[in-house]
Protein backbone atom coordinates (compact mmCIF):
# COMPACT_ATOMS: atom_id res chain seq x y z
CA UNK A 1 0.00 0.00 0.00
CA UNK A 2 1.31 3.44 -0.98
CA UNK A 3 0.43 6.34 1.34
CA UNK A 4 0.90 9.97 0.35
CA UNK A 5 1.46 12.20 3.41
CA UNK A 6 0.70 15.90 3.07
CA UNK A 7 1.41 18.81 5.40
CA UNK A 8 -0.30 21.89 4.00
CA UNK A 9 0.58 25.40 5.13
CA UNK A 10 -0.97 28.69 4.13
CA UNK A 11 1.42 29.12 1.18
CA UNK A 12 3.29 25.82 1.16
CA UNK A 13 2.75 22.08 0.88
CA UNK A 14 5.18 19.37 1.97
CA UNK A 15 4.72 15.75 0.92
CA UNK A 16 6.19 12.28 1.28
CA UNK A 17 5.18 9.08 -0.48
CA UNK A 18 5.59 5.87 1.55
CA UNK A 19 5.58 2.23 0.50
CA UNK A 20 4.05 0.72 3.64
CA UNK A 21 5.28 -2.77 2.80
CA UNK A 22 8.63 -1.80 4.33
CA UNK A 23 7.91 1.86 5.26
CA UNK A 24 10.39 3.18 2.72
CA UNK A 25 10.12 6.74 1.39
CA UNK A 26 9.61 6.53 -2.37
CA UNK A 27 9.62 10.30 -2.89
CA UNK A 28 9.46 13.55 -0.99
CA UNK A 29 9.30 17.21 -1.76
CA UNK A 30 7.54 20.51 -1.26
CA UNK A 31 5.77 23.34 -2.99
CA UNK A 32 6.67 26.82 -1.76
CA UNK A 33 5.21 30.26 -2.49
CA UNK A 34 1.79 28.90 -3.47
CA UNK A 35 -0.32 31.68 -4.96
CA UNK A 36 2.50 33.21 -6.97
CA UNK A 37 3.74 32.89 -10.54
CA UNK A 38 7.20 32.11 -9.11
CA UNK A 39 6.23 29.16 -6.91
CA UNK A 40 9.00 26.62 -6.27
CA UNK A 41 8.41 22.89 -6.66
CA UNK A 42 11.02 20.42 -5.37
CA UNK A 43 10.99 16.62 -5.75
CA UNK A 44 13.47 14.05 -4.44
CA UNK A 45 13.34 10.45 -5.65
CA UNK A 46 15.88 7.82 -4.66
CA UNK A 47 18.60 7.24 -7.28
CA UNK A 48 17.36 10.17 -9.38
CA UNK A 49 18.58 13.76 -9.55
CA UNK A 50 16.62 16.30 -7.54
CA UNK A 51 13.93 18.08 -9.54
CA UNK A 52 13.43 21.79 -8.94
CA UNK A 53 11.02 23.94 -10.93
CA UNK A 54 9.90 27.56 -10.70
CA UNK A 55 6.41 27.90 -12.12
CA UNK A 56 2.98 29.43 -11.62
CA UNK A 57 1.04 27.57 -8.89
CA UNK A 58 -1.91 29.71 -7.88
CA UNK A 59 -3.62 27.57 -5.23
CA UNK A 60 -3.37 24.32 -3.27
CA UNK A 61 -5.46 22.40 -5.79
CA UNK A 62 -2.92 23.34 -8.44
CA UNK A 63 -0.10 22.42 -6.04
CA UNK A 64 -1.52 18.93 -5.45
CA UNK A 65 -2.04 18.52 -9.20
CA UNK A 66 1.62 19.41 -9.73
CA UNK A 67 2.73 16.90 -7.11
CA UNK A 68 0.68 14.10 -8.71
CA UNK A 69 1.87 15.00 -12.21
CA UNK A 70 5.51 14.87 -11.16
CA UNK A 71 5.15 11.69 -9.11
CA UNK A 72 3.87 9.96 -12.26
CA UNK A 73 6.39 11.56 -14.63
CA UNK A 74 8.14 8.76 -16.55
CA UNK A 75 11.60 10.31 -16.27
CA UNK A 76 11.48 12.09 -12.91
CA UNK A 77 8.74 10.38 -10.90
CA UNK A 78 8.25 7.07 -9.15
CA UNK A 79 4.70 5.95 -10.00
CA UNK A 80 3.24 4.68 -13.25
CA UNK A 81 -0.18 6.19 -12.43
CA UNK A 82 -1.96 8.00 -9.61
CA UNK A 83 -4.02 4.86 -9.07
CA UNK A 84 -0.98 3.47 -7.24
CA UNK A 85 -1.73 5.89 -4.39
CA UNK A 86 -3.99 4.01 -1.99
CA UNK A 87 -4.65 6.74 0.57
CA UNK A 88 -3.60 10.23 1.67
CA UNK A 89 -2.75 11.19 5.23
CA UNK A 90 -2.77 14.80 6.47
CA UNK A 91 -1.24 16.54 9.43
CA UNK A 92 -3.76 18.73 11.25
CA UNK A 93 -2.45 20.87 14.09
CA UNK A 94 -5.55 21.23 16.27
CA UNK A 95 -8.10 18.54 17.05
CA UNK A 96 -9.52 20.22 20.13
CA UNK A 97 -11.25 17.89 22.58
CA UNK A 98 -13.10 16.13 19.79
CA UNK A 99 -10.27 14.07 18.32
CA UNK A 100 -8.30 11.81 20.64
CA UNK A 101 -6.95 9.77 17.74
CA UNK A 102 -6.52 9.81 13.97
CA UNK A 103 -9.68 9.49 11.85
CA UNK A 104 -10.87 8.96 8.29
CA UNK A 105 -11.91 12.19 6.59
CA UNK A 106 -15.69 12.62 6.40
CA UNK A 107 -17.91 15.66 5.95
CA UNK A 108 -18.41 15.71 9.73
CA UNK A 109 -14.64 15.64 10.33
CA UNK A 110 -14.13 18.53 7.91
CA UNK A 111 -16.86 20.52 9.65
CA UNK A 112 -15.19 19.98 13.01
CA UNK A 113 -11.77 21.03 11.69
CA UNK A 114 -13.45 24.20 10.42
CA UNK A 115 -15.15 24.75 13.78
CA UNK A 116 -11.72 24.65 15.41
CA UNK A 117 -10.36 27.51 13.29
CA UNK A 118 -10.50 29.85 16.28
CA UNK A 119 -8.07 27.64 18.21
CA UNK A 120 -5.55 27.39 15.35
CA UNK A 121 -6.21 30.26 12.92
CA UNK A 122 -2.77 30.01 11.32
CA UNK A 123 -2.87 26.24 10.75
CA UNK A 124 -6.27 24.52 10.57
CA UNK A 125 -7.59 26.57 7.62
CA UNK A 126 -4.53 25.63 5.57
CA UNK A 127 -4.87 21.96 6.52
CA UNK A 128 -8.52 21.89 5.43
CA UNK A 129 -7.55 23.55 2.15
CA UNK A 130 -5.03 20.73 1.67
CA UNK A 131 -7.72 18.11 2.26
CA UNK A 132 -10.05 19.80 -0.22
CA UNK A 133 -7.23 20.10 -2.77
CA UNK A 134 -6.70 16.34 -2.62
CA UNK A 135 -10.45 15.78 -2.99
CA UNK A 136 -10.40 17.87 -6.16
CA UNK A 137 -7.60 15.82 -7.67
CA UNK A 138 -8.25 12.38 -6.17
CA UNK A 139 -11.99 12.26 -5.44
CA UNK A 140 -12.10 8.48 -4.98
CA UNK A 141 -9.01 8.14 -2.75
CA UNK A 142 -9.66 7.84 1.02
CA UNK A 143 -8.01 10.40 3.29
CA UNK A 144 -7.08 10.40 6.97
CA UNK A 145 -6.14 13.16 9.40
CA UNK A 146 -3.59 12.91 12.21
CA UNK A 147 -3.78 15.57 14.91
CA UNK A 148 -0.84 17.19 16.71
CA UNK A 149 -2.99 17.52 19.81
CA UNK A 150 -4.27 13.92 20.01
CA UNK A 151 -1.31 12.43 21.90
CA UNK A 152 -1.76 14.96 24.71
CA UNK A 153 -5.46 14.22 25.27
CA UNK A 154 -4.40 11.89 28.10
CA UNK A 155 -3.56 14.87 30.32
CA UNK A 156 -5.60 15.12 33.54
CA UNK A 157 -7.91 18.09 34.23
CA UNK A 158 -5.63 19.48 36.94
CA UNK A 159 -2.91 19.61 34.26
CA UNK A 160 -4.79 20.99 31.26
CA UNK A 161 -7.06 23.54 32.97
CA UNK A 162 -5.95 27.13 33.59
CA UNK A 163 -6.65 28.88 36.92
CA UNK A 164 -9.22 31.23 35.39
CA UNK A 165 -13.03 31.07 35.70
CA UNK A 166 -14.26 27.61 34.74
CA UNK A 167 -17.06 29.17 32.73
CA UNK A 168 -14.44 30.18 30.14
CA UNK A 169 -13.52 26.53 29.70
CA UNK A 170 -17.15 25.46 29.53
CA UNK A 171 -18.10 28.16 27.04
CA UNK A 172 -14.99 28.43 24.89
CA UNK A 173 -12.89 25.32 25.68
CA UNK A 174 -10.00 27.43 26.95
CA UNK A 175 -7.50 24.85 28.20
CA UNK A 176 -4.07 23.40 27.46
CA UNK A 177 -4.03 21.16 24.38
CA UNK A 178 -0.35 20.75 23.54
CA UNK A 179 1.23 20.23 20.12
CA UNK A 180 4.00 18.27 18.35
CA UNK A 181 2.11 15.21 19.57
CA UNK A 182 3.10 12.99 16.65
CA UNK A 183 6.77 13.79 17.29
CA UNK A 184 6.59 13.21 21.05
CA UNK A 185 4.78 9.92 20.49
CA UNK A 186 7.24 8.74 17.84
CA UNK A 187 10.44 9.51 19.74
CA UNK A 188 9.11 8.05 22.99
CA UNK A 189 8.29 4.81 21.19
CA UNK A 190 11.66 4.76 19.45
CA UNK A 191 13.46 5.45 22.76
CA UNK A 192 11.70 2.46 24.31
CA UNK A 193 12.72 0.26 21.38
CA UNK A 194 16.30 1.58 21.40
CA UNK A 195 16.70 0.76 25.09
CA UNK A 196 14.74 -2.49 24.77
CA UNK A 197 12.64 -1.45 27.74
CA UNK A 198 8.81 -1.38 27.86
CA UNK A 199 7.24 2.06 27.57
CA UNK A 200 4.97 1.17 30.48
CA UNK A 201 8.00 1.07 32.80
CA UNK A 202 9.54 4.40 31.80
CA UNK A 203 9.33 7.99 32.97
CA UNK A 204 10.49 10.01 30.00
CA UNK A 205 10.93 13.63 29.00
CA UNK A 206 10.92 14.27 25.26
CA UNK A 207 12.28 17.59 23.99
CA UNK A 208 11.15 18.56 20.48
CA UNK A 209 13.47 21.52 19.92
CA UNK A 210 13.27 23.25 16.57
CA UNK A 211 12.16 26.71 15.48
CA UNK A 212 8.98 25.74 17.28
CA UNK A 213 9.78 23.89 20.50
CA UNK A 214 7.97 21.91 23.17
CA UNK A 215 8.67 19.45 25.98
CA UNK A 216 6.46 16.56 27.06
CA UNK A 217 6.36 14.45 30.22
CA UNK A 218 5.64 10.91 29.02
CA UNK A 219 4.88 8.52 31.86
CA UNK A 220 4.19 4.86 31.15
CA UNK A 221 3.79 5.66 27.47
CA UNK A 222 1.22 8.46 27.79
CA UNK A 223 1.54 12.23 27.81
CA UNK A 224 0.92 13.61 31.29
CA UNK A 225 2.00 17.21 30.60
CA UNK A 226 3.45 19.33 27.83
CA UNK A 227 4.78 22.86 27.55
CA UNK A 228 2.61 24.26 24.73
CA UNK A 229 -0.86 25.28 25.76
CA UNK A 230 -4.13 26.31 24.16
CA UNK A 231 -1.93 27.59 21.33
CA UNK A 232 1.70 26.89 20.36
CA UNK A 233 2.69 30.22 21.96
CA UNK A 234 2.88 28.95 25.55
CA UNK A 235 5.94 27.24 26.97
CA UNK A 236 9.51 27.47 25.78
CA UNK A 237 11.24 30.43 24.19
CA UNK A 238 11.35 29.64 20.46
CA UNK A 239 12.68 31.01 17.21
CA UNK A 240 10.09 33.79 16.91
CA UNK A 241 7.64 32.97 19.76
CA UNK A 242 7.97 34.38 23.26
CA UNK A 243 6.82 31.34 25.25
CA UNK A 244 5.84 31.90 28.89
CA UNK A 245 5.57 35.47 30.11
CA UNK A 246 3.62 37.53 32.63
CA UNK A 247 0.15 37.95 31.03
CA UNK A 248 -0.07 41.48 32.40
CA UNK A 249 2.67 42.45 29.93
CA UNK A 250 0.18 42.20 27.06
CA UNK A 251 -2.29 44.93 28.12
CA UNK A 252 0.58 47.03 29.48
CA UNK A 253 2.46 47.03 26.17
CA UNK A 254 -0.74 47.52 24.21
CA UNK A 255 -1.43 50.66 26.19
CA UNK A 256 2.10 52.05 26.08
CA UNK A 257 2.71 51.31 22.39
CA UNK A 258 -0.91 51.74 21.25
CA UNK A 259 -0.95 48.29 19.65
CA UNK A 260 -4.00 46.52 18.29
CA UNK A 261 -4.82 42.91 19.21
CA UNK A 262 -3.51 41.85 15.81
CA UNK A 263 -0.28 43.76 16.25
CA UNK A 264 0.48 42.36 19.71
CA UNK A 265 -0.41 38.87 18.52
CA UNK A 266 2.06 39.29 15.66
CA UNK A 267 4.72 40.55 18.07
CA UNK A 268 4.39 37.56 20.39
CA UNK A 269 4.28 34.97 17.61
CA UNK A 270 6.56 36.38 14.91
CA UNK A 271 8.86 38.96 16.48
CA UNK A 272 9.80 37.47 19.85
CA UNK A 273 12.03 34.62 21.02
CA UNK A 274 15.51 34.22 19.58
CA UNK A 275 15.05 36.86 16.91
CA UNK A 276 13.89 39.44 19.45
CA UNK A 277 16.80 38.95 21.86
CA UNK A 278 19.56 38.41 19.31
CA UNK A 279 18.28 41.24 17.15
CA UNK A 280 19.14 39.53 13.88
CA UNK A 281 18.04 35.90 13.54
CA UNK A 282 15.69 33.14 14.67
CA UNK A 283 18.06 30.48 13.29
CA UNK A 284 20.09 28.75 16.00
CA UNK A 285 22.93 28.10 13.56
CA UNK A 286 23.34 31.83 13.00
CA UNK A 287 23.02 32.48 16.73
CA UNK A 288 25.86 30.03 17.45
CA UNK A 289 28.07 31.56 14.78
CA UNK A 290 27.53 35.03 16.20
CA UNK A 291 28.26 33.74 19.72
CA UNK A 292 31.61 32.44 18.51
CA UNK A 293 32.32 35.89 17.10
CA UNK A 294 31.64 37.49 20.48
CA UNK A 295 28.13 38.84 19.88
CA UNK A 296 26.73 39.54 23.36
CA UNK A 297 23.08 39.55 22.29
CA UNK A 298 23.49 36.18 20.56
CA UNK A 299 25.00 34.80 23.77
CA UNK A 300 22.12 36.21 25.79
CA UNK A 301 19.56 34.68 23.41
CA UNK A 302 21.22 31.26 23.67
CA UNK A 303 21.47 31.46 27.46
CA UNK A 304 17.79 32.37 27.82
CA UNK A 305 16.79 29.60 25.42
CA UNK A 306 18.80 26.97 27.30
CA UNK A 307 17.75 28.14 30.76
CA UNK A 308 14.03 28.07 29.99
CA UNK A 309 14.28 24.61 28.45
CA UNK A 310 16.22 23.31 31.47
CA UNK A 311 13.59 24.74 33.85
CA UNK A 312 10.86 22.79 32.08
CA UNK A 313 12.88 19.59 32.23
CA UNK A 314 13.38 20.09 35.96
CA UNK A 315 9.69 20.77 36.55
CA UNK A 316 8.67 17.61 34.72
CA UNK A 317 11.11 15.53 36.74
CA UNK A 318 9.24 16.80 39.80
CA UNK A 319 5.85 16.25 38.17
CA UNK A 320 6.66 12.57 37.46
CA UNK A 321 8.60 12.05 40.69
CA UNK A 322 11.65 10.90 38.78
CA UNK A 323 13.12 10.34 35.34
CA UNK A 324 14.47 7.37 33.42
CA UNK A 325 15.05 8.79 29.94
CA UNK A 326 15.71 12.25 28.50
CA UNK A 327 15.27 12.54 24.73
CA UNK A 328 16.34 15.34 22.37
CA UNK A 329 14.83 15.60 18.90
CA UNK A 330 14.04 18.00 15.99
CA UNK A 331 16.46 20.37 14.26
CA UNK A 332 18.09 22.03 17.27
CA UNK A 333 17.69 19.09 19.63
CA UNK A 334 19.33 16.70 17.20
CA UNK A 335 22.12 18.95 15.95
CA UNK A 336 23.23 21.42 18.63
CA UNK A 337 25.61 19.56 20.92
CA UNK A 338 26.37 22.69 22.95
CA UNK A 339 22.72 23.05 24.01
CA UNK A 340 22.54 19.41 25.13
CA UNK A 341 25.84 19.81 26.98
CA UNK A 342 24.77 22.94 28.87
CA UNK A 343 21.48 21.34 29.93
CA UNK A 344 22.87 17.97 30.97
CA UNK A 345 25.77 19.48 32.91
CA UNK A 346 23.20 21.25 35.11
CA UNK A 347 21.20 18.06 35.73
CA UNK A 348 23.93 16.11 37.51
CA UNK A 349 21.97 16.40 40.77
CA UNK A 350 19.41 13.88 39.40
CA UNK A 351 22.07 11.52 38.06
CA UNK A 352 22.56 12.76 34.49
CA UNK A 353 26.11 12.28 33.24
CA UNK A 354 26.86 13.22 29.67
CA UNK A 355 29.53 11.51 27.58
CA UNK A 356 31.15 14.53 25.85
CA UNK A 357 32.64 12.44 23.05
CA UNK A 358 29.34 10.78 22.17
CA UNK A 359 27.53 14.10 22.45
CA UNK A 360 29.89 15.85 20.03
CA UNK A 361 29.74 13.20 17.33
CA UNK A 362 27.60 14.40 14.41
CA UNK A 363 25.15 11.72 13.40
CA UNK A 364 21.66 11.34 11.97
CA UNK A 365 21.17 8.03 13.77
CA UNK A 366 19.45 7.19 17.04
CA UNK A 367 22.12 7.21 19.72
CA UNK A 368 22.91 7.34 23.43
CA UNK A 369 24.91 10.36 24.57
CA UNK A 370 24.96 9.67 28.33
CA UNK A 371 27.91 7.94 29.99
CA UNK A 372 27.77 4.40 31.32
CA UNK A 373 27.71 5.78 34.87
CA UNK A 374 24.63 7.96 34.23
CA UNK A 375 21.53 6.83 36.12
CA UNK A 376 19.38 8.53 33.48
CA UNK A 377 19.57 7.56 29.82
CA UNK A 378 20.08 10.56 27.52
CA UNK A 379 19.25 9.90 23.88
CA UNK A 380 19.14 11.71 20.57
CA UNK A 381 16.28 10.34 18.46
CA UNK A 382 15.63 11.88 15.02
CA UNK A 383 11.93 12.57 14.73
CA UNK A 384 9.74 11.28 11.92
CA UNK A 385 6.27 12.77 12.13
CA UNK A 386 5.50 11.84 8.52
CA UNK A 387 6.00 8.14 9.27
CA UNK A 388 3.52 8.31 12.16
CA UNK A 389 0.98 9.92 9.82
CA UNK A 390 1.60 7.22 7.21
CA UNK A 391 1.27 4.45 9.81
CA UNK A 392 -1.96 5.82 11.25
CA UNK A 393 -3.41 6.24 7.76
CA UNK A 394 -2.37 2.71 6.83
CA UNK A 395 -3.91 1.23 9.98
CA UNK A 396 -7.17 3.12 9.42
CA UNK A 397 -7.33 1.82 5.85
CA UNK A 398 -6.76 -1.75 7.03
CA UNK A 399 -9.66 -1.45 9.48
CA UNK A 400 -11.95 -0.48 6.62
CA UNK A 401 -11.12 -3.54 4.51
Amino acid sequence: MNILVINAGSSSLKFQLFDMLDETVLALGKVERIGMDSAIFTLEVKDKPETKQVKEILDHTDAVRTVLTMLTNKQLGVLSSIEEIDAVGHRVVHGGETFRQSVIVTNEVKQEIRRLYDLAPLHNPAHLIGIQAVESNLPLIPQAVVFDTAFHQTMAPHTYLYPIPLTLYKRHKIRKYGFHGTSHMYVSQRASAFLNRPLEELKMITCHIGNGASVAAVKEGISTDTSMGMTPLEGLMMGTRCGDLDPAIVPFVMGKEELTIGEVNSMLNKHSGLIAISGFSSDMREILQAMNEGNANAQLAFDMFEYRLRKYIGSYIAAMNGLDVLVFTAGIGENVALLREKICNQLTFVGVKLDPILNDQPSNAERRISSTSSTIEVLVIPTNEELIIARDTYNLMKKQT
